[in-house]
């Protein structure tokens, strides 16, 4: 299955660290951040894992719920939550989902159709394409897939920021430029006339016809 921004993110039942869960129940009103790890005990995964643990507040106060996924079991995942608070200073403060099936990392686009074999053979190299990170919104369709190689640790920084400007353009005709980051100045979309920005947002500035910036709209 091949996903795509404005998929309806796959649902599906899953044993996870924290119980079994149907994906769109936990979900709920919430956004989600669901990103994936090829083994349990990979080290650059490690440091993911703490440095989101260490980031869930930052997330909560978005009211955005994170979920990893690893293709072991969940009583691996538990060890490795050993590891991870022993090395890291925090362990997974979220749940871990237990892909020993290949059915979610397959769902999702990142392990071919025809992957298969038990999980405990299988090797990171097997699985190096189960490095992703998806943001789904609480309309169930994905708004962000980004795709990491397994010797780079991912930037969640970054993933927060996007996550900013989601939330802030599903709620305001606006768009965010390049390195945009809360607080800065905003575009306004082509969508809006200027008789309408001149009402919405005062003051704004015209750099070409195309190309209007505001102001962050609050709220």
């Amino acid at each position: 299955m091949t996903l795509s921004i404005g998929s309806t993110a796959p649902d599906f039942e899953a044993q996870t660290t924290e119980g079994k869960i149907r994906f769109h129940d936990y979900i709920g009103s919430s956004w989600v951040v669901l990103f994936s790890h090829p083994k349990d005990f990979t080290p650059v995964c490690t440091t993911e894992l703490g440095q989101m643990a260490k980031m869930k507040p930052e997330f909560d106060r978005r009211n955005t719920k994170l979920i990893g996924l690893s293709v072991d079991d969940v009583a691996n995942h538990a060890k490795w939550a050993l590891d991870i608070k022993e090395t890291q200073g925090t362990a997974p403060n979220y749940p871990m989902i237990g892909d020993t099936d290949l059915k979610v990392s397959k769902l999702y686009g990142m392990l071919p159709a025809s992957a298969s074999g038990d999980p405990a053979s299988r090797t990171p190299a097997d699985n190096q394409t189960v490095r992703n990170v998806f943001i789904i919104g609480p309309d169930k369709q994905v708004k962000l897939i980004i795709a990491y190689p397994m010797a780079t640790g991912r930037n969640f920084d970054e993933v927060l920021r996007v996550l900013d400007s989601l939330q802030l353009t599903a709620k305001h005709k606006v768009a965010t430029p390049a390195n945009w980051k809360q607080g800065e100045d905003v575009i306004i979309t082509t969508a809006v006339s200027d008789e309408e920005a001149k009402v919405k947002f005062p003051g704004f500035k015209t750099l070409k016809p195309y190309l209007r910036t505001t102001a962050q709209p609050k709220g």
